[in-house]
């Protein structure tokens, strides 16, 4: 038995699929998604620059991009350096690293869109005392908060798990270092740490912010449907379709990758599961968010404007 226990200094990433053939349009695919990703949340942070874009809605969607271009590069990277390096080793520290990242930018997104719902609520349901409400101060505390929680909530799992030193396997199944493929190749009893997981991800980082947000979106609609006129509705629901179609996409992704039993026959299906979590949902963010959005697209013509004339 204490032969077994041996100190991993590296991991192998198994990646997405091993299919040589495969390998060119899987790296073209990512570079392509992560590159999207990047220059359109990039896009919505300049564009949040703009005075007239110092607001709270868009105060938190500059948080919900910052965290969509943390949590792609975190997970999304190794697939890259792979595909251009053919190393496709990870150390045992720098796995553990990238565990508690992808973990803690998740559970802060979430907790982000769930500040969003608020806005929202506050937004439609209180008007007149929206700007009391949603002052500078509540806004910076609520997302400080956002991100602090999503810091300290994955430290008891990675901590738990960092101490293992028993795997029947150096290969993780996934494309970047997840904890549930971690647990998988365990050796060691991870009862506890599964249960853990399982019980207070379930509470903190699913059940919590849905049922706040869920619970939001209840007192919005039937704001919405005491609006007299069809325009007003219409108007007032278009503010938060937004949102709302990111929270259904991202919730629906997150229950079938997290909360599914672990079967082996579903391993792959969880690894694109994983794949639309980390690059599909932050690149549908910047198209949903803003190509529709006539005020981020003035804010964005104004910046540029202001740039040429200030070099001309």
């Amino acid at each position: 038995m204490q032969a077994n226990h041996t100190s991993i200094r590296y991991f192998i990433i198994k990646g997405i699929s091993d299919d040589p053939e495969l390998q060119l349009p899987i790296f073209i695919l990512v570079l392509l998604l992560y590159l999207f990703i990047l220059c359109g949340n990039i896009t919505i942070l300049i564009a949040c620059k703009d005075p007239r874009l110092h607001t709270p809605m868009y105060f938190f969607l500059g948080n919900l991009s910052l965290l969509d271009i943390s949590c792609c590069t975190v997970s999304l990277h190794k697939i890259i350096i792979t595909f251009i390096t053919g190393d496709r080793t990870v150390t045992f520290t720098t796995c553990m690293a990238q565990m508690y990242m992808f973990g803690s930018l998740g559970c802060a997104e979430l907790s982000i869109l769930t500040a969003m719902s608020y806005d929202r609520y506050v937004a439609i349901c209180k008007p007149l005392q929206y700007h009391m409400v949603m002052n500078p101060r509540t806004c910076g505390i609520l997302a400080s908060t956002c991100w602090i929680f999503g810091i300290l909530q994955v430290s008891p799992h990675i901590g738990i798990i960092s101490r293992f030193s028993c795997y029947s396997s150096i290969e993780i199944n996934h494309f970047f270092c997840d904890i549930i493929p971690v647990i998988r190749i365990s050796c060691e009893d991870t009862t506890f740490v599964q249960m853990l997981f399982f019980i207070e991800g379930l509470l903190t980082m699913i059940v919590t912010p849905f049922l706040l947000i869920f619970v939001s979106y209840i007192f919005i609609i039937l704001a919405i449907l005491r609006i007299r006129s069809t325009s007003g509705r219409l108007k007032a629901f278009y503010t938060c379709s937004s949102h709302l179609v990111v929270v259904i996409l991202l919730y629906t992704i997150l229950f079938n990758q997290y909360l599914t039993p672990n079967l082996s026959s579903t391993l792959e299906s969880k690894k694109l599961f994983a794949l639309f979590n980390t690059a599909a949902v932050p690149m549908l963010n910047p198209l949903i968010y803003s190509l529709k959005n006539k005020d981020l697209k003035r804010a964005l013509k104004r910046i540029f404007c202001h740039e040429n004339s200030t070099v001309t």
